[in-house]
């Protein structure tokens, strides 16, 4: 049965030259992610700055993630993804559609892939951390009588080298799967725009001399190579561009 949305849709495709024209556009503002039908604009959650409480992981998940993430971005010579934040990063991808996988083909068959093909695990992401965090503990318990989060730097080194290189393995998910993808993600979370939680006051570009989302470099197309000094702008622009 049509829902009175989608049958004034199929009206308008009928009996309305434009509507005919271009149906794809409508469909794709009714249905958008798949999140449920129908859909309508400004229903989703957009990303916003400084979040800080659990969206997916629980309080013991977080810890341990936030452990792992600093020991494979650490804080040495400049900052680290524990001063960018980036198990908010995340923690908001987890809770949303990227660890739903909502954009993947996630039916069988299950094969075990190349090293080119990407994520091929039958497990999302969010579902992937989820064991997978739990087999980290349970083995840190039982080796080391303590979680992840509470181990010395070097064993938390020595237990990431260990699935890194599938010395540690889970039963229920590949530890190497976990290690790949966290790793990736970490990664993204320390250089993504702040607007999405991790890169926190923008430390990783500063670090790198990254100057950011701004609209364009036409004034500086002459600079016969010298160093172009800038502050970073996020997507969230600065206080300058704000109207008073």
């Amino acid at each position: 049965m049509f829902s009175p949305t989608r049958r004034k849709v199929l009206k308008a495709m009928l009996f309305g030259g434009t509507a005919i024209a271009a149906p794809s556009a409508l469909y794709a503002a009714e249905y958008g992610r798949g999140e449920g039908m129908p859909w309508s604009p400004l229903r989703g959650q957009p990303p916003y700055y400084g979040t800080t409480e659990a969206s997916f992981f629980t309080p013991a998940e977080r810890e341990a993630v936030a452990a792992i993430c600093a020991r494979l971005i650490p804080s040495d010579d400049g900052p680290g993804a524990t001063e960018a934040d980036v198990v908010t990063f995340l923690d908001r991808q987890m809770a949303g559609f990227y660890g739903r996988g909502q954009h993947w083909y996630m039916q069988g068959p299950f094969l075990e892939g190349t090293a080119t093909q990407g994520y091929q695990s039958e497990h999302p992401p969010a579902q992937l951390y989820r064991r997978a965090l739990a087999a980290l503990e349970a083995h840190c318990r039982n080796t080391y009588e303590a979680g992840f989060a509470a181990l010395s730097e070097d064993r938390q080194d020595a237990v990431l080298k260990g699935l890194d290189e599938e010395e540690i393995t889970f039963a229920e998910v590949s530890a190497k799967t976990f290690f790949d993808l966290i790793l990736k993600n970490t990664i993204e979370g320390f250089f993504a725009d702040p607007l999405y939680g991790g890169n926190r006051d923008m430390v990783a570009w500063r670090y790198i001399g990254f100057p950011g989302t701004r609209y364009d470099y036409r004034d500086f197309v002459g600079h016969n190579g010298a160093r172009i000094e800038l502050p970073p702008v996020s997507l969230m622009g600065r206080p300058g561009w704000s109207s008073p």
